[in-house]
């Protein structure tokens, strides 16, 4: 498969992702749609980012691996799965897709009188008084290190040769939901540079104030899980 095939895919994945799940987040807790119930809107949008990641994966995994998350392509990089210069190319093509979906799920908001870019957002992640529970800026750091490093702990682990390749998918959907469970009401959750850049870059403010922990945290916690992998299963050759 070219390079070019597999950022066209990481593009467009990326973009489909964060038009969804975000898109979810919003109607829940910017329009509201959670009904009051913060438990009720937590799992809707725990579920939403875990199916759509599960469906994409089955849709380009094959094509790009479906990384469509900086995190997990540096965790591809340093568990030798992937060279330098596709590793920069996905990043490139990722962060252009979020941005891309973040712009599509603006412009699909506008057209409803009861959206303002500033009060609904775009279910963009943030710490302090953008954070549910309040959490502080090096907590809210913590948190999505950890997030981030289970998560691409599963996915190298579950991907890798000793995996089962026909059910990885749902086993990386089920565990970004059960991530979000957690880190909503923490953090919104990221666990994805792209997924945070595109709608914080859309809604400014304190979310673009802010995006820098979600950039930066997730690629601590993927790197640090894809060493914890390679501390058990070796590094792997880069295709």
């Amino acid at each position: 498969m070219s390079l070019t095939r597999k950022l066209i895919a990481e593009f467009l994945g990326t973009a489909i992702l964060v038009f969804f799940a975000c898109g979810v987040a919003t109607l829940m807790f910017g329009f509201g749609f959670d009904g009051g119930s913060v438990a009720a809107g937590v799992l809707a949008t725990a579920l939403a980012f875990g199916l759509v990641l599960l469906g994409l994966i089955y849709t380009i995994g094959a094509i790009s691996g479906c990384h469509v998350n900086p995190a997990v392509t540096l965790g591809a990089l340093v568990a030798g799965r992937l060279s330098i210069t596709d590793a920069i190319g996905y990043w490139v093509a990722q962060f252009l897709g979020g941005i891309g979906g973040a712009l599509v799920l603006w412009a699909v908001f506008t057209g409803s009188p009861a959206y303002s870019r500033t009060r609904t957002g775009l279910g963009a992640d943030g710490y302090g008084s953008a954070s549910m529970t309040k959490l502080n800026m090096g907590h809210a750091f913590l948190v999505e290190v950890i997030m981030t490093a289970v998560f691409i702990f599963v996915i190298l682990a579950v991907t890798s040769k000793l995996g089962n390749a026909a059910t990885a998918g749902v086993a990386i959907g089920m565990t970004l939901a059960f991530i979000h469970l957690i880190g909503i009401p923490l953090t919104g959750t990221s666990v994805n540079p792209a997924r945070s850049f595109g709608p914080a870059l859309i809604v400014g403010g304190t979310a673009l104030k802010q995006v820098w922990l979600f950039i930066l945290a997730p690629l601590v916690g993927g790197a640090l899980g894809a060493l914890a992998h390679v501390a058990i299963q070796g590094r792997e050759s880069a295709a």
